[in-house]
């Protein structure tokens, strides 16, 4: 028997209605919860299933000394020691590119959302001011996409699939990203290379899609907000780490970023004294927040379950599983 300890709630593995394999005995334990107790849930576990967004850590991983897999629900795996799994020889796997299209529709949707100011419209006219919110519009105007400049911060999957949304709209695309592709990827996207610093200077538009890294973490700060162009829009459906909060508050504040648009933040979820939660209203009105839910479409969590089963069978058969990370 194949033991996989699932974390990540019954009731979206159940939901999706993707079966395991044979031979495969699940235990499940809800998230939050502490090392000790995934330890104790875990005795005997071949294999960890986790969501993006919630710890495997060293100590785990060293007690629990049958695991042959740590595989991920998505695409992100930030949250497990991959340097500890790889000194025991334990597979870290992701869903690589598994929601890529679904993020880069919510990427766009923020997009358009930022530039007609659709939040803050919806909450005026609520609040029972059509006729003054109607006439701030024609006021101060606003800008159809075709006339902006977008940058994109990583062309990996999610990134290029951005990229090829876009197009449509007749806007122009730049993109940053530290290994740059061939020029027919950049033709075939209609793109073109610029440094980040260049990104951020001539850009209406900045949207981020990179992994945590020690080159990422936090590579929106008061210095990268400082080149970037009064009235900037800021999009985030990458990672929250990639943003220093502090700065991006007190870039809203002041009124350098126009809007930014955030499907992640950090930490997740946000405290009661997060600083994006305690702006003053006129900068709460620049900001539009989701709850990390751009990549978690019906579709997406079918192949999410689809793919990490399939990994399951195939570390199970003594093969090699695909979507390694941590270079086993």
């Amino acid at each position: 028997m194949f033991k996989v300890l699932i974390l990540v709630p019954k009731s979206r593995i159940e939901r999706f209605g993707v079966k395991p394999p044979a031979g495969v005995k699940i235990t499940f334990l809800a998230p939050p919860c502490t090392d000790d107790e995934i330890i104790e849930a875990g005795k005997g576990a071949d294999c960890i299933f986790v969501s993006p967004v919630d710890p495997v850590s060293r100590k785990v991983i060293y007690a629990l000394d049958t695991l042959k897999l740590i595989h991920s629900e998505g695409v992100g795996f930030d949250k497990i020691d991959v340097e500890a799994a790889k000194e025991r020889n334990v597979y870290v796997c992701n869903n690589r590119n598994v929601n890529s299209g679904a993020v880069a529709e919510h990427t766009v949707g923020l997009i358009i959302a930022a530039l007609r100011k659709i939040p803050y419209a919806d909450k005026e006219i609520k609040k029972g001011n059509y006729g003054p919110c109607q006439l701030e519009y024609r006021a101060k105007g606003y800008n159809e996409l075709s006339s902006i400049h977008v940058g994109i911060v990583g062309l990996g999957a999610i990134g290029r699939e951005t990229a090829k949304r876009l197009r449509p709209f007749g806007c122009k695309i730049s993109y940053y990203d530290a290994f740059r592709p061939a020029k027919e990827v950049e033709e075939e996207l209609g793109v073109q290379y610029l440094s980040f610093e260049d990104i951020c200077r001539q850009c209406n538009v900045i949207s981020f899609h990179v992994p945590v890294l020690p080159e990422t973490r936090y590579m929106v700060n008061e210095t990268s907000i400082g080149w970037m162009k009064d009235g900037v829009i800021l999009i985030n459906t990458a990672r929250g780490e990639i943003i220093d909060q502090v700065a991006l508050a007190k870039a809203l504040e002041e009124g350098k970023i126009a809007c930014a648009a955030l499907d992640t933040v950090t930490p997740e979820p946000p405290g009661e004294d997060h600083p994006l939660l305690n702006l003053s209203e006129k900068a709460s009105d620049r900001l539009i927040i989701t709850p990390h839910i751009g990549g978690t479409t019906d579709e997406a969590f079918q192949r999410m379950h689809t793919w990490a089963w399939e990994n399951v069978q195939r570390v199970m058969e003594g093969k090699r599983p695909v979507n390694i990370v941590n270079g086993l």
